[in-house]
């Protein structure tokens, strides 16, 4: 059977993504090649998600920082088809598990199974162990069922009847959620919370992207369209080249101040940890790397503030006229107003080895000028 060409406009997921280099090169050029790999699992992620090109690259620069990603919007607007799309576009082992009130840490986990021909107890890996884990609709599962991936999430193991059992590496879990406020839903716990490096939400589509999804998969699924376009290897590699960017101490402090603001500021009544601190910048590192800098600037730790701390937070008071998520944001944005922007000298943004002279390039222009200051 033939398909009709696609329509001006119209992505078609036949049509291959840029190629990706298959490892990262001289020092010289490690960052461009970086951002060329991010473009290139862009692109091919967006062959499905249409519209979303801001919530795709960060979800692209949390899987290079290393970190775990939550997807929270209302049913039917490409949470579990952003992360299947971006499970699809790597050569790596990719489990997806349906969270569901009867599920049991050991369906996520595994257990000791009793061999009757060897008379012993063996570990059953579950379905954790691969490298991309998609948790679809997480807050389905009881508190003890979410429990199960604290230790997954923050150490990489899995410990069943005091036998520690590693995870593979990397290891990237994607999970998405409903909004708290819809039936059979519980709520994450904070500790959960505190694992996942961002959270984004996907929103409705504009309108003529809305028309070409419907056009798009009127005869087919793009989804199975997608094939790999980069291997475990070149992924493992560009992750620990991700944290080697450089960052300023003015820009380290910065982002702390921006973090101990949640902490003291009246609207919250559980701010930000320590770890959201080192998640913020470590985020940072990989965005600024997608975008071909060995730097970070003062304008990636405002981009990324708020999807990275927001879902760490509690209100103080209910939010009026407004969800929970959208009320934090705006909180974490404010204390970003107002924490001052770190003034970098010329040669202070990159170490010498960026720039053209010694001393390193002079410090790009930030929000500074946006904000007034």
């Amino acid at each position: 059977m033939t398909t009709s060409p696609p329509r001006p406009g119209e992505t078609d997921p036949a049509t291959p993504a840029p190629p990706v280099p298959d490892a990262p090169p001289a020092p010289g050029q490690v960052w461009r090649q970086i951002e060329q790999v991010a473009a290139a699992l862009t692109a091919n992620i967006e062959r499905v998600i249409q519209g979303k090109h801001e919530a795709v690259g960060l979800a692209v620069a949390v899987m290079l920082a290393g970190g775990h990603l939550l997807i929270e919007d209302v049913p039917g607007v490409g949470k579990t088809m952003l992360a299947r799309a971006m499970a699809a576009s790597i050569q790596a082992s990719v489990n997806r598990i349906q969270f569901t009130p009867d599920l049991l840490p050991s369906d996520i986990t595994g257990a000791s199974v009793y061999n009757s021909q060897t008379r012993v107890f063996e570990f059953e890996p579950g379905p954790v162990f691969a490298n991309i884990v998609i948790g679809d609709e997480i807050n389905r599962a009881s508190p003890k069922t979410q429990s199960a991936l604290l230790e997954c999430m923050e150490e990489g193991q899995v410990t069943v009847d005091a036998q520690s059992h590693q995870l593979p590496d990397p290891f990237f879990v994607v999970a998405t959620q409903n909004p708290i406020d819809m039936d059979g839903t519980f709520g994450l716990l904070e500790a959960q919370r505190d694992r996942f490096m961002a959270r984004l939400q996907m929103g409705y589509p504009s309108a003529a992207d809305e028309a070409q999804i419907v056009r798009a998969r009127g005869t087919r699924e793009p989804i199975d369209q997608l094939a790999p376009i980069a291997s475990l290897e070149l992924i493992r590699e560009v992750v620990d080249r991700c944290r080697q960017v450089y960052v300023a101490d003015a820009i380290t402090d910065y982002a702390v101040a921006i973090v101990r603001g949640t902490r003291t500021d009246p609207a919250l009544r559980l701010g930000a940890s320590p770890r959201a601190a080192v998640q913020l910048v470590a985020v940072a590192k990989a965005f600024a790397a997608t975008h071909g800098r060995g730097y970070v600037l003062p304008d990636d730790i405002d981009r990324l503030a708020a999807p990275v701390l927001s879902h760490r937070l509690l209100p103080a008071t209910a939010a009026r006229g407004q969800d929970v998520a959208t009320h934090l944001e705006e909180v974490v944005r404010g204390i970003v107003h107002r924490v001052p922007v770190p003034v970098l000298q010329p040669g202070r943004t990159a170490p010498p080895s960026e720039g053209t002279g010694s001393a390193g390039p002079a410090a790009p222009a930030t929000r500074r000028s946006v904000r007034g200051r």
